[in-house]
């Protein structure tokens, strides 16, 4: 018997929801765990080598004719955005760089309107607004420093993302999707590489536990994510699957207070209520519409 098609739909938004759930734990792990002011090569390690690994495994190389879409999609996907990623996360107060990201859903459904000159629904705009207005209230304070280099970083960040999920969507790769992902990694770590040898300063020995943090962000945090995220973008639209990633920073909140014991006020509880009634209310207005 088929399965409904709503049926279906949720089961990929479920499952592509996991990648941000684990991109979540960046935020900890890179604080908590991480040798400090090396982004560029904390990006470069956590991707590079993942990508590495799926290529060797999967061994399908792209059709001439797809290297320019790909290299364009590496760069908008992996390597530019990690890179904007982590000197965001290094800058920036965990909350205002979440905050600043969740403006993707917005740019994503902004691009499809000039491309397309398809206009979004007005219950999807102001449920990402929501989304936007739930994270300031989450995770924002009056004590939030607000450092012009990360907003920039976060925003440009986001931008990026937004392309790199619009695109992957509407260009279509006809690639297995563990191939796409491990060409994108491999290709946007090589991006990542020059700029971590002259931006960083070259690592020290590390401890065990940095080495296991590491190795967290690149299999988990890189391979399992990012074939999930590439999976569900091939299924969901890019709105949806855009939306899907506010549950990182939820997943960062929980994580922080779960584990370093910070408090979660009455007004956070709040914001995280708002942003998980947007993120349902986009999956559910963009799984009607199909």
């Amino acid at each position: 018997m088929a399965r409904h098609p709503s049926y279906i739909a949720w089961g990929d938004i479920l499952l592509t929801a996991l990648a941000p759930i684990i991109w979540g734990s960046t935020y900890i792990v890179t604080s908590e765990l991480l040798p400090p002011d090396r982004p560029f090569t904390a990006a470069f390690i956590r991707v590079f080598p993942a990508g590495l690994l799926l290529v060797l495994l999967i061994r399908r190389c792209p059709a001439r004719t797809e290297w320019r879409r790909l290299l364009a999609l590496a760069a908008l996907n992996i390597g530019v955005f990690q890179a904007l990623l982590f000197v965001a996360a290094y800058r920036l107060p965990g909350g205002l760089a979440a905050v600043v990201g969740a403006v993707q859903p917005l740019l994503v459904m902004a691009l499809a309107w000039s491309v397309e000159r398809r206009a979004p629904a007005l219950l999807v705009v102001w449920a990402s607004v929501l989304g936007v207005f739930g994270m300031a209230v989450l995770l924002l304070s009056p004590a939030t420093v607000w450092e012009p280099v990360g907003i920039a970083a976060a925003l440009a960040a986001a931008a990026s993302m937004a392309a790199g999920t619009y695109l992957t969507r509407r260009w279509k790769m006809g690639m297995p999707i563990l191939a796409l992902t491990g060409w994108q990694l491999l290709a946007g770590g090589l991006m990542l590489a020059p700029v971590a040898l002259l931006a960083d300063a070259p690592l020290r020995v590390l401890s065990g536990l940095q080495v296991m943090a590491y190795s967290y962000l690149c299999i988990a945090g890189a391979l399992l994510a990012y074939a999930l995220w590439f999976r569900g973008v091939a299924r969901l639209s890019p709105v949806a699957a855009s939306s899907l990633g506010l549950l990182s920073p939820l997943t960062a909140v929980i994580l922080g207070w779960t584990l370093l014991g910070q408090s979660m006020r009455g007004t956070s509880l709040a914001g995280l209520l708002m942003v998980l009634a947007s993120v349902l209310t986009v999956q559910w207005a963009m799984a009607r519409s199909k």
